[in-house]
């Protein structure tokens, strides 16, 4: 609506300019050929009476009646004048308060955008323009904030992009007002704390670990709040609490988790990553009061189930992993050799697999 006033008032501004120099008429008429002719007719009488070729009273009675012809032509020419002006303004006002905006609004419809929307915050931000550096962007954004900050949605998208951008001070602040006005939720707690933490060079800090903590109370199974309290635990020296907590974020997490890789470097980094081959709880209970030769073979039988599949699919990952971890676990450090080419020749054609088998591996300590 606002956009709309502002061209009214514009046309009208347009119309007042044009209009205006047309409030008066023209200025006097110039004389025409008929008018001359009598003024040069005056001027004869004056001559002829200096030469004394008339008399006074003749030479009057002539002023006279040139002189009433003189304003004749005159008046007649002023009306036509006059008329001609008239006609020219009345066309020039029309044109002005009538063509004009026809005009306008004919070249607006098919080269402007009438039906295009407001673009969103958000999409100035993730579509930046071509000629105009992020940082710019950003700044804008934060005035927009500066001037409206119950804006939610700008605080929320403003907060990551701040975070990328290494300004971990301004992106906590932003993820604390998206709290404010979006209201609470594990991710955005686990955000803060990310910032927070990222702020201190990486340092898990008490008020950085709260925020994890108050994240897991609203949602237990969130990954990056799991994962930096596992962080936190890891820097306080207690490897063996975070080699738990990370352990059960990958029996937790489905296949396809991205952040399944950084876990299980983290694993490996604090020693957690040989354990037991994974078997369900239910046969693992089952297994307790088996004698060990039954347990032995119940657990060698589920781990060449596990082989068989593998060679059905060789894509999986962390099934090759378990499988290896298995055979080491057992002894027959043989099988787990030839089980880790087998894993390498199924995922050789993928680099991205490749790699995560290598990263797993590292723990394990198995040569070849």
């Amino acid at each position: 609506m606002t956009l709309w006033f502002l061209f009214a008032l514009m046309t009208a501004a347009a119309i007042f300019a044009v209009l205006w120099p047309l409030r008066h008429g023209g200025g006097p008429p110039r004389d025409g050929n008929e008018a001359a002719v009598y003024k040069d007719q005056l001027a004869e009488i004056d001559r002829d009476v200096a030469s004394e070729l008339i008399g006074p009273s003749e030479a009057q009675a002539a002023r006279v009646e040139i002189s009433r012809r003189l304003l004749a032509a005159v008046d007649s020419q002023r009306d036509t004048l006059g008329a001609s002006n008239i006609r020219w303004r009345r066309m020039a006002a029309v044109i002005a308060l009538v063509g004009l905006p026809v005009v306008a609004i004919a070249l607006y419809v098919p080269l402007g955008s009438p039906q295009l929307g407001d673009f969103p915050l958000a999409e100035r931000i993730r579509a930046p323009g071509a000629n105009q550096p992020l940082d710019n962007l950003v700044a804008q954004v934060q005035q927009h904030l500066e001037k409206n900050p119950d804006d939610g949605r700008g605080w929320e998208v403003l907060a990551p992009v701040l975070s990328r951008l290494g300004r971990f001070d301004e992106a906590a602040r932003a993820y604390r007002n998206s709290i404010t006005y979006n209201g609470d939720s594990a991710e955005r707690r686990s955000a803060l704390g990310e910032a927070l933490a990222d702020a201190a060079g990486g340092v898990v800090t008490a008020e950085a670990k709260a925020e994890f903590e108050h994240a897991i109370a609203l949602n237990a199974d969130e990954a990056r709040a799991n994962y930096f309290i596992g962080l936190a635990a890891e820097q306080d020296g207690r490897a063996a609490d975070a080699a738990s907590i990370w352990r059960t974020m990958l029996e937790k997490a489905p296949q396809g988790a991205p952040w399944r890789p950084l876990v299980r470097s983290a694993l490996a980094r604090v020693g957690g990553g040989s354990t037991a081959p994974a078997l369900s709880d239910d046969k693992m209970a089952a297994a307790k009061d088996m004698n060990e030769t039954d347990r032995n073979a119940m657990i060698r039988g589920m781990v060449e189930r596990l082989a068989g599949r593998l060679k059905q699919n060789g894509d999986d990952v962390e099934g090759w992993l378990r499988l290896v971890r298995a055979y080491m676990v057992l002894g027959d450090r043989d099988k787990a050799i030839g089980a880790l080419k087998d894993a390498r020749q199924a995922v050789a054609n993928n680099a991205e697999r490749l790699r995560q088998l290598n990263e797993g591996l590292k723990d394990i300590g198995l040569d070849g």
